[in-house]
């Protein structure tokens, strides 16, 4: 399994501690300096740096810089270690669109509790996946939070959650759940994401409606449920061909599938799966000299950074990704310390009006 940036400037860094490159109450380089040396984001630096203060490995001096901690007695390690819990944490992607957010709340929540992360990503690939699983059981976590492989396909590591399960490990799910298992899940509400971004381009006239989703993901089937009711409810008619789909195989070439589907048909509004297809078909469609809104009215869906960059700011559905890092940290604590499932989570989704979408 690929180590995320992070992990691999982490462990880089822990061997130079190790063969006392960087000796005992020694300062680190700066956090700019790393940037620089790895090639990485800030962010990156500091998630390495932050999982080596939590091994107590580095500690931090306000004002000072990053030092190389004393190592503890082998006696005190050993007491940390039988008292210290560690909370798995598997999602698909690890740096890329809003998880660097979600992934910021959960390792804030867990460290303020004195709990341990271990990260893994799946790239949202079943095999990937199996050795996340397999490497949390390995490393005997006390607790999971996971967001799902393919969501919306059958899973063929269904029986390693079971199996999870059976050890007395709980687990909940972000952003969407396998519908197969019964477990508890913190998730926006997908169909009024659909329902609301349809919502919102019927009631500035638009009746000739494209919509783009992702099938392979239930986020996606949901979103298009919303899409449909939506319609329905304002007797929009729509067909076949009003539907793009993609997977993440193929989600290079729903661009190019969506400029087919408008050269064929009068559109004058989409609804994109995300900001991330938002802001491409965007900057795609006004490099081919079409004006945003004038030409094509967008929405896109989880107010990330993407939807705020560029000449057009995207009209777009809220997802509170720091917020859902922080509640899944919360609820995987409380857990394992009651003993009792929490109830699952499900945020109702905003409307936030920007520039890409215009009233004919």
């Amino acid at each position: 399994m690929n180590q995320s940036k992070y992990q691999v400037i982490a462990e880089d860094i822990r061997t130079k501690i190790a063969t006392g490159t960087y000796p005992q109450n020694t300062a680190i380089p700066p956090e700019l300096k790393l940037q620089e040396d790895y090639g990485v984001s800030r962010h990156t630096v500091r998630q390495a740096i932050a999982v080596l203060v939590n091994e107590g490995l580095l500690r931090k001096e306000k004002g000072s810089g990053t030092y190389v901690d004393n190592k503890p007695k082998q006696e005190d390690a050993s007491k940390a270690k039988s008292e210290h819990k560690t909370i798995g944490v598997i999602t698909t992607y690890l740096s890329d669109y809003i998880f660097p957010s979600i992934i910021r709340g959960i390792e804030q929540t867990l460290r303020s509790k004195n709990y341990s992360l271990l990260l893994a990503s799946t790239n949202n690939d079943y095999a990937a996946e199996k050795e996340c699983l397999q490497k949390m059981i390995d490393q005997g976590v006390d607790g999971l939070i996971v967001e799902p492989t393919k969501s919306a396909l059958y899973n063929p590591n269904l029986a390693l959650y079971v199996s999870l399960r059976e050890r007395g490990i709980p687990i909940v799910m972000i952003n969407a759940g396998y519908e197969e298992l019964n477990i508890p899940h913190i998730c926006v509400d997908d169909v009024a994401v659909g329902y609301k971004a349809t919502e919102c381009l019927i009631k500035k006239q638009h009746k000739n409606l494209l919509f783009v989703t992702k099938t392979d993901d239930l986020q996606g089937k949901y979103r298009l449920k919303g899409f449909i009711e939506a319609c329905e409810a304002y007797e929009i008619r729509f067909s076949e061909g009003d539907v793009i789909t993609y997977t993440t195989e193929t989600r290079g070439q729903v661009i190019n599938q969506i400029l087919a589907r408008l050269g064929k048909k009068d559109v004058t509004g989409i609804v994109c799966y995300n900001d991330q297809v938002a802001n491409l078909l965007a900057t795609e469609l006004m490099e081919q000299g079409y004006k945003i809104p004038a030409d094509f009215s967008i929405v896109g869906n989880d107010d990330s950074t993407l939807s705020r960059v560029g000449s057009i700011k995207l009209t777009t559905l809220s997802h509170p990704k720091e917020e859902m890092g922080k509640d899944a940290a919360n609820w995987i604590v409380r857990t394992i310390e009651t003993g009792i499932p929490e109830d699952s989570i499900c945020y109702t989704p905003v409307l936030i009006e920007r520039d890409s979408v215009k009233e004919i």
